[in-house]
């Protein structure tokens, strides 16, 4: 008999300095240039957002380090300089469309000049044919003088959350009668460290130890605080030093590591960004330690992750997938008929609804259970925790930490009742936090604001009474009603903006702001979408996908982007899009980006979908006819009961 145990610890990952005989702290040295000692940290280290080191780090006599820190150094430099020419190309342009198909303007961001003013008529008149004297802004991160940002996040500002290494220690044991006779172990080790990539500028990094030029870096680039306790997370706290023990069969051991190593990176992006780490630390690795069921949903995800990457085919691959979607449907089945651990099974729940948005291809043929079945018993068990009840309770709190599970499970609600064409579980609550103004983490989590969040939940909800025979008449007064609701969520101008920070790193709040923007143009078109007759080819419409166009050039992109986490603005915005637009190039652009992610999870599903989408629109356009396929129907003629989120 042969036993497994996994070990988990995380350590910190190496930093790399150089040395020099002198006083100030270690990277001035490094940089030979003069060290003012302040503290906790040195002017120069200050602007240049690096960690300050008086203490002798136990790295410093490496030669090779030191190289590799001095080159660290360059491309922040670069990355620098290449912020600040992007941030003065871009110019200023604003609109003043009426509400229902107003949008913020997306060029307003980095004008130092003083700020315009524009008026939103909440008392216009509803018109889907709305005039817009549309301007297009060129697309200046397509542009060969221009080039899309390709910054790796630093994380050197944020000594708390350095990058670090998990070690995967397993553990082997043989008996014979009982006995034990041979023992083996071994160690992986995985880290979150991920040096800067070569982007392909041609900055130059002259006079790169120069201190002048972070001296006048603008204050508006600079990091933005991180708020390191947002969420009530379901487990205790993780460290690095904490070992957790994880069981698995040595069948199953390089599941295990493909997970952790490649697809636990996919799962929570946004929530990587505001808190770098929580994803692996406060969610996915403490649950892989306390929940089996969570376990084996996990490990199906890794092999249909392996098959999806790296092309595998045959039985083996297949009855790992089904092997272990068979034990998590068994775990779970077996934990409702004990009506106990409800935390946990909630938890598993969501994993085998959400995850599959990160894996598998468009034509998985597998035998699976659909989400929205899922989401039936994850209903229940939120129900049963009165989550519903605990995040309303937090109403005028604003030190309150929103139940992880809660704010995950509304994500999944929201988008996934536009899936289906009907209201949200849980609409009602959203409608208290809304009346409320009350967040309930959606741009923590996932990065759309919470109001515009509330809004599609309220758009969904109106859908879903036109289904079932609102006449006209009242639901375009509905429709007029919200659309003055969405231009109320409109920003100041200049609030969208480049998503970086003069180091390099992703700016938390800035990405938000501009993730929001792209949903508030998509739930307009969801909304427009909605009027009696509508039609594609009006205007506005056009204008609109136009305008969403435009905000995707404030996104980063690529495969460290987060195009994968706009997939329903993308999808509401693209299915409406006509044979000429921008958006269809956009999208193109963005995919050949994006690499082989575009080909698997939620991206590569609607990848397929818009491709058949506008096939069948444009042959029907070709032949006079203005009626168009939903994308809905495009689904189930295919078979596809997907959650595109």
């Amino acid at each position: 008999m042969v036993g497994t145990n996994t070990s988990l610890s995380s350590k910190p990952a190496p930093q790399k300095m150089h040395r020099r005989s002198r006083s100030g702290c270690f990277t001035c040295r490094l940089r030979r240039k003069k060290c003012d000692e302040g503290k906790p940290g040195c002017r120069a280290c200050k602007h240049l957002g690096l960690k300050c080191e008086y203490k002798r780090p136990m790295w410093w006599s490496n030669n090779e380090q030191r190289r590799q820190q001095k080159e660290i150094i360059k491309n922040i430099i670069k990355r620098t300089k290449l912020s600040e020419k992007q941030a003065q190309a871009v110019t200023m342009r604003t609109t003043s469309p009426p509400s229902l198909c107003h949008s913020l303007p997306t060029s307003d961001t980095f004008s130092d000049s003083a700020a315009r003013t524009r008026a939103v008529s909440v008392e216009s008149q509803f018109s889907l044919d709305c005039g817009f004297n549309h301007v297009s802004t060129p697309d200046y991160f397509s542009s060969m003088a221009m080039p899309p940002p390709q910054f790796a996040p630093s994380y050197a500002s944020y000594p708390a959350f350095s990058p670090y290494e998990v070690d995967i220690k397993t553990e082997r044991q043989m008996f014979i009668n009982d006995i034990p006779t041979r023992r083996d172990s071994s160690i992986s080790t995985f880290s979150t460290y991920q040096p800067p990539p070569h982007s392909g500028q041609t900055v130059t990094a002259e006079n790169w130890i120069q201190q002048d030029y972070f001296e006048s870096r603008r204050e508006s680039y600079a990091e933005e605080p991180l708020d390191l306790n947002f969420f009530d997370f379901p487990h205790g706290p993780w460290t690095p030093s904490h070992q957790a023990m994880i069981q698995v069969d040595d069948c199953d051991q390089h599941l295990l590591n493909h997970f952790i190593d490649n697809v636990l990176r996919l799962i929570f992006p946004i929530l990587e960004v505001n808190q770098h780490g929580s994803a692996r630390t406060d969610v996915i690795l403490p649950a892989l330690e306390n929940n089996k069921t969570y376990l084996h949903c996990c490990l199906s995800i890794s092999a249909q992750h392996l098959k999806a990457t790296q092309g595998l085919q045959g039985d083996q691959i297949d009855n790992d997938i089904m092997r272990h979607r068979y034990a998590t449907i068994s775990e779970l089945c077996e934990a409702l008929n004990r009506d106990t651990d409800h935390v946990q099974i909630l938890e598993a729940t969501l994993g085998m609804i959400f995850f599959q948005c990160s894996v598998g291809r468009p034509d998985d043929s597998l035998p699976d259970i659909p989400w929205h079945q899922h989401f039936q018993a994850a209903t229940s068990l939120v129900n049963k925790l009165e989550l519903p009840q605990n995040l309303v309770a937090l109403n005028g709190n604003s030190h309150a930490q929103p139940p992880f599970n809660m704010t995950l499970t509304a994500w999944i609600d929201i988008l996934g009742a536009t899936m289906l064409g009907r209201a949200p579980a849980f609409a009602d609550t959203y409608r208290e936090k809304n009346m409320a103004n009350a967040a309930t983490g959606l741009a923590e989590l996932m990065g759309c604001d919470d109001r515009i969040m509330y809004l599609i939940s309220e758009i969904a909800c109106l859908e879903a009474l036109k289904n079932d025979g609102m006449d006209d008449v009242t639901l375009c007064t509905h429709i007029k009603l919200l659309g003055d609701q969405i231009s109320l969520t409109e920003p100041a101008p200049g609030t969208v903006g480049v998503a970086y920070s003069g180091t390099g790193a992703i700016r938390p709040k800035q990405l938000s702001k501009n993730m929001t923007a792209v949903f508030r143009i998509a739930a307009r078109i969801y909304l427009c979408s909605l009027v009696p007759d509508f039609d594609r080819h009006q205007p506005s419409i056009v204008n609109l996908v136009a305008m969403l166009t435009e905000q995707m050039n404030w996104i980063p992109n690529a495969s460290d982007g987060f195009d994968r986490s706009l997939v329903w603005p993308l999808l509401i915005g693209g299915a409406v899009s006509l044979p000429d637009s921008t958006f269809r190039k956009m999208f193109s652009d963005r995919s050949a980006l994006l690499g082989e992610a575009s080909e698997f999870g939620s991206f590569g599903r609607i990848k397929e979908l818009l491709k058949d989408v506008w096939q069948l629109n444009d042959d029907a356009s070709t032949r006079g006819e203005r009626q168009s396929v939903h994308w809905r129907d495009a689904m189930r003629s295919k078979g596809w009961d997907f959650l595109l989120i």
